[in-house]
Order: structure tokens, then C-alpha cells, then sequence
């Protein structure tokens, strides 16, 4: 039987991009109901941003099978739908007379380093950190990914479910810190779409391939 022109497509559960939108969707889900009024407007707009950017790596992930074009698409609307989510919290900090965190404070260090499993919470009040091992570095070498990326661990949003109890400026500068950790994952994954496709080309040319394929060999 000739080869399939329709490769193996889906499994978008296993992307970690995808893994850290549905942390960033549960975290403003939570975020704009704690924080504003339930008729306000900024709700809809925040949690639709949330929503697009997971939303959007599933459907190309899905619809890659028959057009990496359109999977190169949607997940650049993702990327794009994060960075709109990204400023409406860096408006609320800027409307709130408060401070984005610098990416090396150690503010952002400690949330980048909970979300890649350096940092473990104790099950009362307090955190505990721990040390990267040598079998970490290990996998990670493997994985051809460093300790400090966030390609390296997964997370679920109940790793910051004890965090919903600190002030509001907080909380934004946490989802701060995990949309560029996503944006960052998605970066990537476009970068390794664009290279396919150069490679391997769209489904037209795969169709054209297993046609040709199938006339010299007729019996197979």
C-alpha cells in the first residue's frame, strides 16, 4: 500500500505550548473574576484573548494533516492573541500604578522556576526549593532544552491556585511571566513549522508525490 500523503496530525496535548495556554486560559478566567466587576467589558476581552490562543493552537494542530499552511497560521494568530492578552495586563498594572516585574528579578525568576519544577510549594504556607539534580540536567540534555526552559516541565493551573489570595498586581505579573513563557514555546514551534515546510512542502506537493509514486508502482 502506498505511503499516506495525509501525515499523523493532532496530538496537540502533548504540545507544551498548548499545555501552558490552558494554565494562561484558567488563570484569567480566575483573574477577571476576582478582580473586576462581572458587567465590566475587560472580562470578555481578556478571556477571549485567553481562549483564541488556546483555541487556535488545537485547530492548526488538527488541520495540519491537509494544510501546513493553515496550521502555520493559526498558530501565528495564537502568538498574536497571547500578546494582545499581554497587554491588557500590562494595562492593568499601568492603571493600577504598579510595576511590571524585569524578567531576571527574582519575582520572575521564582515563577519561571515553579513553572519548570525548581521550585515545589509546601503543602502549608511557605515554598521550598529545590536544587536542579544531575539526572535533571540529564533529561534536559536529552531534550536538548535547558533547566530554565520552560520546555522542560508541565504544568497545570493548581500549581498557582495558592496564589489567588495575593494582591491583584501579583497575580498580573505571574500571568505576565507564563505568557512569554507560552509565547516563547510558540516561537519556537513556528520556527520548526517554517523549517518543515520548506522541507517537506504542503499537501499538493505530498498529493502530487504519492500520485507519481503510485504509477510507477502500480502493484503496491
Amino acid at each position: 500500500m502506498p505511503k499516506s500523503f495525509i501525515p499523523a496530525h493532532g496530538g496537540y496535548q502533548d504540545l507544551l505550548s498548548y499545555q501552558r495556554s490552558v494554565v494562561v486560559y484558567d488563570l484569567t478566567v480566575v483573574f477577571c473574576r476576582d478582580v473586576f466587576h462581572k458587567f465590566d467589558r475587560t472580562i470578555d476581552q481578556m478571556v477571549q484573548a485567553a481562549r483564541s490562543g488556546k483555541q487556535n493552537i488545537i485547530e492548526g494542530s488538527m488541520a495540519s494533516g491537509t494544510s501546513k499552511e493553515t496550521e502555520i497560521k493559526l498558530t501565528n494568530v495564537a502568538r498574536a492573541s497571547l500578546e494582545e492578552l499581554l497587554e491588557d495586563y500590562r494595562d492593568f498594572l499601568r492603571t493600577h500604578q504598579a510595576e511590571e516585574w524585569d524578567k531576571d528579578s527574582k519575582e520572575a525568576l521564582f515563577v519561571r522556576n515553579l513553572a519548570s519544577g525548581k521550585v515545589q510549594l509546601k503543602q502549608g504556607n511557605g515554598t521550598k526549593e529545590t536544587q536542579v539534580t544531575d539526572e535533571t540536567n540529564e533529561t534536559n540534555e536529552k531534550k536538548n532544552t535547558s533547566p530554565q526552559s520552560p520546555a522542560s516541565h508541565s504544568i497545570t493551573y493548581d500549581t498557582f491556585r495558592p496564589f489567588e489570595n495575593r494582591p491583584h498586581t501579583v497575580r498580573a505579573n505571574m500571568a505576565i511571566c507564563l505568557i512569554h513563557q507560552t509565547n516563547y514555546l510558540l516561537d519556537q514551534q513556528l520556527r520548526k513549522l517554517e523549517q518543515d515546510f520548506l522541507n517537506e512542502g504542503g499537501l499538493r506537493e505530498r498529493m502530487y508525490k504519492a500520485r507519481v509514486d503510485a504509477r510507477k508502482n502500480p502493484n503496491q
